[in-house]
């Protein structure tokens, strides 16, 4: 009798184990879980326009910044003559352009004179030519006029080149001229270069990375330090292939960090990556470059999810880097 009572315990509990186990499985793939997550923000570096010693430091290490904030002034002295240089260009150009108009002016007129006096010459030789052969004129009167009006030719056609030449200076195209254009907008470039010298936040934002102090030298394009973008905060939540079919985007996820023990936090998933970089293959010029394996057990991929948060909670901020479980629940 207590060896059948046994066995019947026995296979109860293997039962029950099987039960309990095949509903852990359902669980999982209807509540993906994964505590390998990490809570991840935008982080933009910020890197000046122009180079130059910095002058004035806002910020520190660390610290909130707004939208529009100072962070940093480069000196200004040397944009602020280049700008003084370009206006002064400015009023050049404007002073060059009318001197060529008036020179297309003069030359407009000039034109008009030589072609005048072309008509005049040309008339003269036609009324002689009917007077040649009956002796009213001599040859080389009529050969003079010829002359005349041939050079008279000579002389409209030098009169328009001119014209042409003047206009070509002047660069009229329409209502705009382009020696005045190309002028202003060599200010507008140096207006620019002025205005980059004073470094503003984009953002509300976190200051990180930061290492340098008044007085070194900026280069444009190098980054200074880094700002945390606070106004949005996701995890990166790395899933096994196998939950991705029970995964939509859309659905809410409960997110739990380990800076904060006991405390939910309400998320959204964004999205599911489409690639990870592959440690057993990569390309060489037209040929994959497959590594020999000798792995018996394949390994589920793990897919990176991202799970937007919720606005923080300023008694618990998001920092970028917490560890972080996340489960991603059905509608």
């Amino acid at each position: 009798m207590a060896r059948a009572a046994g066995r019947v315990l026995g296979i109860v509990i293997l039962l029950v184990a099987a039960a309990a186990g095949l509903l852990v499985i359902r669980l999982s793939y209807r509540e993906p879980r994964t505590d390998d997550a990490m809570v991840r923000a935008n982080v933009v570096g910020i890197a000046p326009h122009v180079s130059g010693p910095i002058v004035t430091l806002n910020v520190v290490d660390n610290q909130e910044v707004h939208e529009g904030d100072v962070l940093f002034v480069i000196d200004p002295r040397p944009f602020e003559i280049a700008l003084e240089r370009q206006r002064a260009a400015l009023l050049l150009a404007g002073s060059d352009v009318a001197a060529t108009q008036q020179a297309v002016e003069s030359a407009t007129a000039e034109v008009t004179r030589v072609e005048a006096e072309r008509e005049y010459a040309h008339d003269y030789r036609r009324r002689l030519e009917p007077l040649l052969p009956k002796r009213f004129v001599t040859r080389d009167r009529y050969d003079e006029a010829t002359v005349k009006a041939r050079a008279a030719d000579a002389g409209v056609e030098k009169a328009r080149r001119d014209l042409d030449r003047q206009r070509k200076l002047l660069a009229q195209y329409g209502d705009v001229n382009a020696h005045v254009a190309a002028a202003r907008a060599a200010v507008r470039a140096a207006e620019l270069d002025l205005d980059y010298c004073t470094v503003r936040a984009p953002f509300p934002a976190r200051v990180t990375n930061l290492n340098i102090a008044r007085g070194e030298y900026a280069r444009a394009g190098q980054e200074v330090f880094a700002l945390v973008d606070t106004r949005t905060w996701y995890v990166l939540a790395n899933f096994q292939e196998t939950y991705l079919d029970a995964i939509r985007p859309g659905m809410p996820a409960d997110v739990y960090l380990m800076s904060y023990p006991g405390r939910r936090f309400r998320g959204t998933v964004q999205g599911i990556g489409w690639a990870v970089l592959s440690q057993d293959a990569r390309t060489e010029g037209v040929l994959p470059d497959v590594q020999p394996s000798l792995n018996w057990v394949r390994l589920a991929q793990r897919i990176p999810v991202r799970v937007e948060l919720e606005p923080a909670d300023a008694e618990q901020p998001f920092r970028m880097g917490m560890t972080a479980v996340v489960t991603v629940r059905p509608h």
